[in-house]
């Protein structure tokens, strides 16, 4: 019996149950899927010919040949300086290319190796040009290619190539860096030329992978790239920009109608930039993919990105086999690109896609900023509030800054909707349109007729809250990319789904804008309606969060589960044990699994990384992503900008409910006595912000989210049942008749 065999076993014994009752809707998913469009407006001639090509290529693949420009952004594409680039612009779909491999910065080195292996891979130590291979025959050999898995412990190194020779397929590598791309396992490559000045015949390789590395040359110097964000004058990477577009123009007309990929490849310095991606082949330039006809603008994109206008370096490895009909192998994580109708003319199409790169730019400059101001702010109003809830002064203006700052999560959200990544100043832009939408958020929740009610500016909050998050994921998550509190392609830890930051918002959010309703469902004796309604809206969201596609979060299911079923019991009455609570942690991981697995029964191209996870467990490759969360979430333990959080909302808690009269002027017993279904909210997001803090790698951030949303929440509910007149409780433990209450 094969080890093989014994894992797909135990797969199949721990998520089979799951998998059998949901194969059938997989399956039909899964075909329905695979439709594709076909031109209907073409003269009936010249679409025979076309079809009669499409089918011919289809049976032998296409010629496909990658540019590997490495540094190459969009800024550097212009009529004036790069006129080839344009022009091959203008016949090609466009995209942003997320270059992030290991690193924060992704050298020459690490691209080219992520091309060659399918998956993202680092060399480590110093990392900068590829290494210059040595002359056999018509071909080449990358020196010490086997040194790259024996040493370096990349052992998916030579997968393209591996492909393409035991397919039969020619490869021609132009540069050093084509030839680490397309070398075979033994580092061979059929045919080679160190420039493309030296090569006579184009035709020759199915596959042909050419570098251009006049853009980063200049950026690399002793092996190693560049430490400094920018090494170059304006004018000097201009002259760099227009000697690469000289090289491309010498051998672009010489290609035939292969299909051209032209892609930045790397980082430039010791920042990250979205870098120029292009496609150009036969269906982009008729437009037979779909429908539209010749003369269609197009974006190019990937479902491993869920974005129509972004894709990452394995996906180039994926399509050059998808386009030259070769069966990708298993340990390629990267799917075929692919090419999405539009509108705009080239300068505006052009123009977004910079655009982009300036937005994930001064998300990833600010985000520590940001951060580390909210910090502070919540350490200083948790302090303020202390001191004043103690003399019981000042109460409306603790309950406006509480609201204002659970109003700033959402609002980092709502700030996409605005254009502000286009302005002159986009960070200046960016933080004071996100104060300007939290104000308004504040007034409406304290100006509006449910301010009154002790849960009212709460329900306000947490239900926009709830509805932003709810609403992007269902129309493609277009509000957290490029977001303070989610994730941007420069970085490149995530593309699309719900980010671990906006799970506990989210979580937070749901439990506790339904045990707002429960608790006056509570109050009419609708006890077994008010439970319901928390199960029902609660696993709607969480199913949101973890399906593939949609939320597509692992750890955010493990957590949300829970949280549910306390927020739940405490709605009903029950009793909640350790066992019930380590129980449920259970449950949630079982239905995570049950759903990554059905996502494993897709293709491997419609997988997202929950199916592929399943595949690492079947092929016992899960360790390394299990080791690697969990190192990510100890180190959020030591963070500057977490830990103040969860320790000060923590601290405030615990001393409020302790000593209700002497540390908080009694508000959180007040609003739990008034609003008696607020206990069950709060102490459900605590635990989906506990558990979540545990199974998730960016660990001290899902707490501190999930306590900066719902402490402040809770806390304004208690100021004002305090200022309805309601009586405070004395001081645990303390002897002595409790201070009169404060009126409104």
């Amino acid at each position: 019996m094969s080890d093989t065999w014994v894992r797909r076993a135990v797969v199949a014994v721990v998520f089979g149950v799951s998998a059998l009752a949901a194969a059938p809707a997989a399956a039909a998913a899964s075909g329905l899927a695979s439709g594709a469009a076909t031109a209907a407006h073409e003269p009936a001639a010249e679409r025979a010919t076309e079809l009669a090509a499409e089918q011919a290529a289809t049976a032998a693949g296409e010629r496909v040949v990658l540019v590997g420009i490495p540094g190459l952004m969009w800024d550097d594409v212009t009529p004036a300086d790069t006129p080839n680039l344009w022009r091959l612009a203008g016949e090609s779909a466009l995209g942003s290319l997320s270059v992030r491999a290991v690193r924060k910065d992704t050298c020459p080195y690490d691209a080219w190796l992520t091309v060659s292996a399918g998956v993202r891979s680092a060399v480590g130590g110093a990392c900068g040009l590829a290494p210059t291979p040595t002359a056999d025959g018509e071909g080449a050999v990358v020196p010490r290619f086997s040194w790259l898995w024996e040493v370096r412990e990349q052992d998916a190194a030579g997968t393209l190539g591996q492909a393409l020779h035991a397919a039969g397929r020619t490869t021609m590598a132009v540069g050093p860096g084509a030839a680490l791309a397309l070398a075979d396992r033994e580092g061979r490559v059929d045919l080679y030329a160190p420039s493309p000045a030296e090569v006579t015949q184009w035709t020759r390789g199915d596959v042909v992978a050419v570098e251009i590395p006049d853009l980063i040359a200049p950026y690399v110097s002793g092996d190693r790239l560049s430490e400094v964000p920018e090494g170059l004058s304006a004018a000097a990477r201009r002259a760099a920009a227009r000697a690469a577009d000289a090289k491309l123009g010498s051998f672009l007309p010489q290609l035939g109608p292969a299909t051209v990929l032209v892609a930045g490849l790397s980082d430039h310095g010791s920042v990250p930039h979205l870098r120029t991606a292009m496609l150009r082949g036969p269906d982009i330039v008729s437009g037979s993919s779909s429908g539209a006809g010749s003369g269609t603008a197009w974006t190019l994109g990937a479902r491993s990105t869920h974005r129509d206008d972004m894709v990452i370096v394995p996906d180039l490895t994926a399509t050059i086999l998808a386009r030259t009909g070769v069966a990708a192998p298993p340990v390629v994580v990267g799917v075929p690109v692919e090419a999405h109708a539009t509108s705009g003319t080239l300068d505006e199409r052009v123009e977004a896609l910079r655009t982009a790169d300036v937005a994930g730019q001064t998300i990833r400059d600010a985000t520590g900023v940001f951060f580390t101001t909210l910090a502070v702010l919540q350490v200083v109003f948790y302090v303020t509030a202390f001191l004043l809830l103690r003399r019981r002064d000042g109460l409306p203006a603790v309950r406006a800054a509480a609201v204002a700052l659970a109003s700033i999560p959402v609002s980092t959200y709502l700030v996409n909707l605005t254009p502000w990544a286009r302005m002159a100043q986009p960070a200046v832009t960016l933080f004071a349109s996100i104060a300007a939408i939290a104000v308004a958020l504040t007034v409406v929740a304290l100006a509006g007729p449910w301010r009154r009610g002790v849960l009212g500016p709460l329900t306000v909050i947490a239900a926009a809250t709830a509805a932003v998050l709810l609403g992007d994921l269902l129309t493609g998550t277009p509000l957290q990319l490029n977001s303070l509190m989610g994730y941007t392609g420069v970085v490149g830890a995530r593309y699309y789904g719900l980010g671990n930051i906006p799970f506990a918002l989210l979580a937070t959010a749901v439990l506790l804008v339904t045990t707002a309703a429960a608790d006056r469902l509570v109050r009419a004796g609708r006890k077994a309606l008010a439970v319901a309604l928390v199960a029902t809206l609660g696993a709607f969201a969480m199913l949101l969060d973890g399906w593939p596609g949609v939320g597509s979060d692992f750890g955010g299911v493990i957590a949300f589960v829970p949280g549910i079923a306390v927020t739940a019991l405490i709605v009903a009455g029950k009793r909640v044990s350790i066992v019930k609570l380590g129980a449920f942690c259970a449950g949630g991981g079982v239905l995570v699994m049950a759903i990554a697995y059905l996502d494993y029964l897709r293709p491997p191209a419609s997988q997202t990384h929950l199916g592929r996870f399943v595949g690492q467990v079947a092929d016992g490759t899960f360790l390394p992503v299990i080791s690697r969360k969990l190192g990510a979430m100890l180190s959020t333990l030591l963070s500057p900008n977490l830990m103040p959080v969860v320790l000060a909302a923590f601290a405030f808690l615990v001393f409020a409910l302790l000593r209700p009269g002497a540390a908080s002027a009694g508000v959180l017993p007040i609003a739990f006595e008034r609003a008696p279904m607020l206990k069950a909210g709060l102490l459900g997001a605590l635990v989906s912000g506990l558990v979540g803090m545990l199974v998730n790698d960016s660990g001290a951030a899902v707490l501190s989210m999930a306590l900066a949303l719902a402490v402040p929440l809770v806390l304004s509910a208690g100021i004002r049942a305090l200022q309805h007149g309601e009586p405070v409780p004395a001081a645990a433990g303390s002897p002595g008749t409790p201070p009169s209450p404060a009126t409104a």
